[in-house]
């Protein structure tokens, strides 16, 4: 029987126009779920940005425990290669794409080249890509609407130069399941056995799935899908497709049906969270990596990977701090946990000179009216002063900082907990903001949890004001 690839596009299509955006965090955490749930590839975004892209595969090649991670190189571009694959090495299964239009209208005012300097790129980014010892997959893009002739000839250069896969798609989506099984059994045949053949199919006639089946049926051996949105073919859909009727075309995948629907159901909870377009908060707030966990018998070493599994680049000077700290605090307890290790290093480590002090804040909240915050900041001498709307009163008070300091970075945590007891209860917030790929946390202390949050947010904001120079 059949072994069918199944390769999420998710990760891969977030920020786009397909309705959802996820945060740095959110794409580990459904890296995560999709590992777990026994996808066979998944596929991140293209490096764009040096560093915040870089570090990103990074992270997603070390979650990713069994699944392929797949990221595609730039086609005009010979040295994304060595970039992306600087950043893809350390996974465990990696492979490198070469995605290339083979359509008229594509090469022409998508790519803006001729079809024979489109056929040299697709040679030459192959073949530079298989140098690097990992799977190579061709990606041929609105591969339907292409000259026969043409998409012969791109298939056979990417072949000649070692391509491991060939994926066919149907950017348009023009064609019905029928026309779709003799348009990919059309190509099984003409390409070697052992070159595997891969599908993306379009849903824009609402028949992906039904395309993705008759696909398979034709001789596919991997198939893109999402596990939220509509651009393609359904996880969730042709799993239970797979499940029930594979049998019948000697067909299987390996997606563990019996998690489906709860993992599904987190996905799309994280994707489709809806929030307010203005808000400061990047699609909600995530429980924090539970996972950590140190005692008093803890070295140095595991402390700082432990804060670089929580996201923290520390260094040299910070890592002693906070390891001085972690000690008086590991003394007195049995084990600290994630949320502790993010305040001690919020509180340890990086401390600045602020930039921005907080001079007065005002905020009004009701249920039956807008939260609204009146923020004043002074940055040295001179007094900034905001008016914003939010989801909340927290909400008012980040969007009124943002718009004083001219800037939105991602929230990649927000966390209120008490530190006393009683009706005059300290309640301290732990901040952590996402700048350049780094993570900057800013620690908040009041009988008042705006007054905290406001506090904690200043804080993550004046490291990365002083550490990146924007003063």
């Amino acid at each position: 029987m059949r072994n069918i690839s199944i390769s999420d596009i998710t990760i891969n299509r977030s920020g786009t126009t397909e309705g959802y955006s996820l945060s740095f965090r959110e794409k580990i955490e459904l890296a995560k779920l999709l590992d777990k749930l026994g996808v066979s590839v998944i596929e991140a975004g293209r490096i764009e940005n040096r560093r915040t892209d870089s570090l990103l595969i990074k992270s997603l090649a070390s979650a990713i425990k069994g699944s392929v991670l797949a990221v595609p190189v730039t086609l005009s571009e010979s040295e994304s290669v060595e970039l992306t694959w600087n950043a893809l090495s350390e996974a465990k299964n990696a492979r490198l794409q070469v995605v290339a239009p083979v359509s008229t209208v594509q090469m022409e005012y998508l790519c803006r080249k001729k079809p024979a300097a489109v056929l040299e790129m697709i040679r030459e980014m192959t073949a530079l890509c298989k140098t690097c010892g990992c799977e190579v997959e061709f990606v041929a893009e609105d591969a339907s609407r292409s000259e026969p002739e043409f998409l012969r000839e791109a298939i056979a250069a990417a072949v000649e130069a070692g391509c491991d896969i060939v994926t066919i798609c149907d950017t348009a989506g023009t064609m019905l399941p029928e026309e779709c099984y003799q348009f990919i059994a059309d190509i099984r045949a003409a390409i070697p056995e052992h070159i595997r053949l891969g599908v993306r199919c379009s849903n824009a006639l609402y028949m992906a799935d039904s395309c993705a089946v008759s696909a398979i049926r034709a001789g596919a051996d991997e198939v893109k899908v999402a596990a939220c949105g509509e651009m393609t073919a359904s996880l969730e859909k042709l799993a239970r497709i797979l499940q029930s009727k594979g049998d019948g075309f000697d067909a299987r995948c390996g997606v563990r049906t019996t998690e489906l629907q709860r993992t599904i159901g987190q996905i799309r909870w994280m994707c489709e969270t809806n929030r307010s377009k203005s808000s400061a908060f990047d699609n909600g707030v995530r429980e924090s990596n539970g996972d950590v966990e140190l005692t008093v018998h803890d070295d140095l070493s595991a402390v700082i990977k432990a804060a670089a599994k929580l996201g923290y680049d520390l260094s040299e000077e910070d890592g002693a701090k906070v390891y001085e700290a972690f000690c008086r605090i590991a003394e007195k307890k049995e084990s600290v946990g994630a949320r502790e290790l993010d305040a001690i290093v919020a509180s340890a480590a990086l401390q600045v000179p602020p930039t921005y002090r907080l001079e007065n804040y005002v905020v009004t909240s009701g249920n039956s009216i807008s939260a609204t915050c009146h923020m004043q900041l002074r940055k040295n001498e001179q007094l900034l002063e905001s008016v914003c709307l939010g989801d909340g009163p927290v909400d008012a008070s980040f969007l009124a900082i943002e718009q004083i300091i001219g800037h939105h970075y991602e929230l990649d945590d927000f966390q209120i907990q008490a530190v006393t007891e009683g009706r005059e209860a300290m309640g301290e917030t732990v901040v952590r903001l996402r700048s350049g790929g780094k993570i900057y946390s800013g620690r908040g202390i009041s009988t008042d949890v705006i007054g905290s949050s406001i506090r904690a947010y200043l804080g993550a904001v004046n490291k990365i004001v002083y550490e990146e120079g924007e003063v």
